[in-house]
């Protein structure tokens, strides 16, 4: 198990978003950008990054809405309805937020898999296609699309894997609209289907760090 630096207890509140930043003593170079789900924190995906990537650096970053105990990524009109300005507005100080922290702390972007569950996947897919060039590689589990109006981006480039879960009777439907979307854009996607509803789990990490690792595990492709 890799040891982490003291600087993994900070909350960091010196740029736009609260941050966390894991960097292991061992650190393999590569990055994993963490994005929560809803009414949560910025911790909730750390054990899974651990899972995925041991040796990575990890930013686990906390959405700037306040909901119940928590926090999320933009303000929601219904489970699966959102508010386009919040949206817009939330994912450009994200945008900049990733550039000034990859300056500040000596992130090569390229490097970089940004990690989204449920409204963090979807703060990703909208950071794709509203900013395209940021995102190279982007794993979202549980998201569906949430833009209204989508501009004419290039996704060229860019990887996506996208993993659903089979009893997830609320969003699951919505995937393979995302899958479509993304791929339509020209981005790479790797779509898949888990045994689960709308929680994560050991599989979850298991097929994300094979994805990352160019090998692929036997789940049901989504369709």
């Amino acid at each position: 198990m890799s040891e982490y630096t003291d600087e993994s207890s900070i909350l960091h509140r010196d740029l736009a978003f609260p941050y966390r930043l894991f960097r292991p003593a061992d650190a393999s170079g590569e990055c994993l950008f963490l994005l929560h789900g809803s009414g949560v924190d910025e911790t909730t995906l750390v054990p899974l990054a651990r899972q995925i990537a041991p040796k990575a650096t990890l930013v686990a970053a906390r959405g700037g809405i306040a909901q119940e105990d928590g926090f999320r990524w933009f303000e929601r009109i219904t489970p699966t309805s959102f508010e386009q300005r919040s949206i817009r507005t939330e994912t450009a100080a994200f945008a900049t937020f990733v550039a000034e922290l990859a300056k500040r702390h000596g992130l090569d972007l390229a490097r970089v898999t940004f990690l989204g569950y449920s409204n963090g996947g979807n703060l990703v897919s909208s950071l794709m296609l509203l900013h395209p060039g940021l995102v190279e590689r982007a794993a979202l589990l549980r998201p569906m699309p949430v833009l209204d109006e989508v501009p004419a981006t290039d996704l060229t480039g860019t990887s996506a894997l996208i993993i659903a879960g089979a009893a997830d009777l609320t969003y699951a439907p919505f995937a393979p609209e995302l899958v479509t979307l993304l791929s339509r854009h020209g981005a790479e996607v790797d779509a898949r289907i888990v045994p689960s509803g709308h929680e994560f789990g050991d599989l979850d990490a298991a097929i994300v760090r094979q994805w990352l690792g160019g090998k692929t595990i036997a789940v049901s492709p989504a369709s």
